[in-house]
C-alpha cells in the first residue's frame, strides 16, 4: 500500500539533513504554538459563559476558535503557494497573538461580539499549526511520511499538555497585570504565538515547499482558486475520503471536548481539576502521535484510521453511559484524544500523498478549512444539545459521525485517480 502511495507523491528525494532541520524548526514552533493554544482552549468556554452570562453560549469559544481556523486555512495555503511555508506560518501565528490581546481587551469591556471575533483570530494560530504538519511532508521520504508528519503533531503535545495547567499561573499573571478573571492565560498565548512566529521566520530556511517544487508551480494562480481544490477531490477518491475522515473526526472531538469543561463545572469540579482533565485529553491527542505515524507507515493508513474510530466510539459510549462520573469522563477524554490522533495522523498522510505535488498545497488548505468548519459546526450544535438533552445524550448522538468516518476510511485504500 505504501509503495503505491509513494508512486503518487511525485516528490523528489532531498537531502535528509535538510529534512531534519525542517522538522526541528517546525517542532520548535509547534511547542510554543501548542502552549498558547492549550492555555486558550482550557479557559475559552468558561470565559465566554462568564461574559455572556448564559451556558447556551458554552460552545461559542471552541466554535469561533475553529471557525477562525477554517477561515484562515485557505488564505494561509494560498500565501504558502505564493511566498512559501515560512511566510505563511509566521503570518498565522502573528495574527493569533493579536487575537489573544483582543480577547483580554474584549473581556475587560464585557463585549461578547468583540470576544468572539478575537477568538476567531486566535484560531488562526491553529491553522498555522495544521499547515505545519503538512509542511513536514514536503521533503519527507515516502517510506516515513506518516512518521515525519506525526513528529510535528507530537511536538504540539508539550505545549497543549502544559497549557491547560497554566490556568492558575495565568490567573496570578492576570491579577498582577490587572486583567479580568480568566484572561491571564491569554497573555501567555500572545507571547507564545509571537515567539513561534519568530522561530518560523528566522530559522525555516531553506523553505521546504520551495525545495519540493510546490512553490511557484505552473498555473499556480488557477490552483489558488477556491473551487480548484474541490475539482481535484472529485477526481481523487482516496484524497476525498481522507478529507472527509478528517472533518468527521474533528467534529467529534471538538463537540465533546468543548462541552466537557462546562459539564464538569456543573458537577462542581474545581477549575484546576478541569484543567488537568483537559491536559490528559490533549496528551492523548499528541503524545502518542509518533506511534500512530509508525503504525500508519507499517500497517497502512486505513487500518490506523479504523483503529482511531474504534477508540472514539469507545470514548463516546463511556461518556454517554457514565456522564456524571468524573473518573469515567477522564478515561473517556483520554480515549477521545487518542482516537483523534490516530485518525488525524493517518488521514492527513493520505491527503498529502494522494495528490500531485503541484496541487498538494491547495488541497491541504481546503482540507484544513473543511476540518475546522466541521469542528466549528460541531461545537455550536453541541452547546445547544447540551442545554437541551445533556452531556450523556450528546455523546450518544455524536456516534453517528464516527460511523460515517469509518465507512469513508475504507475508500482511502483505493488507488489515486490523479496518479
Amino acid at each position: 500500500m505504501t509503495s503505491a502511495n509513494a508512486s503518487v507523491s511525485g516528490a523528489t528525494t532531498h537531502d535528509s539533513a535538510i529534512q531534519r532541520r525542517v522538522l526541528w524548526v517546525l517542532a520548535s514552533g509547534q511547542v510554543l504554538g501548542g502552549l498558547g493554544m492549550g492555555a486558550a482552549i482550557a479557559l475559552g468556554s468558561l470565559l465566554v459563559v462568564d461574559v455572556a452570562k448564559s451556558t447556551a453560549f458554552a460552545g461559542f469559544s471552541s466554535s469561533m476558535f475553529t471557525l477562525g481556523t477554517a477561515l484562515a486555512a485557505i488564505p494561509l495555503a494560498r500565501l504558502a503557494m505564493r511566498s512559501g511555508r515560512r511566510v505563511a506560518l509566521t503570518t498565522g501565528t502573528t495574527v493569533a497573538a493579536v487575537g489573544a490581546l483582543g480577547v483580554m481587551a474584549s473581556a475587560a469591556a464585557h463585549s461578547l461580539p468583540a470576544l468572539i471575533v478575537s477568538l476567531m483570530l486566535v484560531g488562526t494560530g491553529s491553522a498555522a499549526g495544521l499547515q505545519s504538519r503538512f509542511a513536514a511532508t514536503d521533503l519527507a521520504n515516502p517510506a516515513r511520511r506518516a512518521r515525519d508528519l506525526s513528529l510535528v503533531v507530537w511536538a504540539t503535545a508539550i505545549g497543549v499538555v502544559v497549557g491547560p495547567n497554566l490556568a492558575g499561573p495565568g490567573d496570578l499573571l492576570g491579577s498582577a497585570l490587572g486583567l479580568p478573571d480568566l484572561t491571564g492565560a491569554f497573555a501567555i498565548t500572545a507571547i507564545a504565538q509571537l515567539a513561534s512566529g519568530i522561530i518560523f521566520m528566522v530559522f525555516l530556511r531553506p523553505d521546504p515547499l520551495a525545495l519540493s517544487g510546490g512553490l511557484g508551480a505552473a498555473s499556480s494562480k488557477e490552483r489558488r482558486r477556491f473551487g480548484y481544490a474541490f475539482s481535484v477531490l472529485t477526481r481523487n477518491v482516496p484524497a476525498a475520503a481522507g478529507v472527509f475522515v478528517l472533518a468527521m473526526t474533528h467534529a467529534v472531538m471538538v463537540s465533546v471536548m468543548a462541552m466537557t469543561p462546562v459539564h464538569l463545572a456543573h458537577l462542581g469540579v474545581e477549575v484546576v481539576v478541569i484543567g488537568f482533565t483537559i491536559s490528559l485529553h490533549t496528551a492523548g491527542m499528541y503524545m502518542f502521535s509518533p506511534v500512530f505515524g509508525w503504525l500508519a507507515d507499517r500497517l497502512g493508513r486505513r487500518w490506523v484510521i479504523l483503529m482511531g474510530q474504534t477508540m472514539l466510539l469507545t470514548s463516546l459510549l463511556i461518556s454517554g453511559i457514565n456522564a456524571d462520573s468524573v473518573p469515567a469522563l477522564t478515561v473517556s477524554m483520554i480515549l477521545l484524544g487518542l482516537g483523534w490522533s490516530a485518525s488525524t495522523v493517518a488521514a492527513s498522510t493520505v491527503v498529502s500523498e494522494s495528490v500531485a505535488v503541484a496541487d498538494r498545497t491547495s488541497v491541504q488548505g481546503l482540507s484544513d478549512s473543511l476540518m475546522s468548519f466541521a469542528g466549528a459546526g460541531g461545537g455550536l450544535a453541541a452547546g445547544v444539545v447540551l442545554a437541551a438533552v445533556g452531556y450523556g445524550m450528546l455523546s450518544i448522538l455524536v456516534i453517528a459521525l464516527v460511523i460515517a468516518a469509518s465507512a469513508a476510511a475504507v475508500l482511502t485504500a483505493r488507488r489515486s485517480a490523479t496518479a
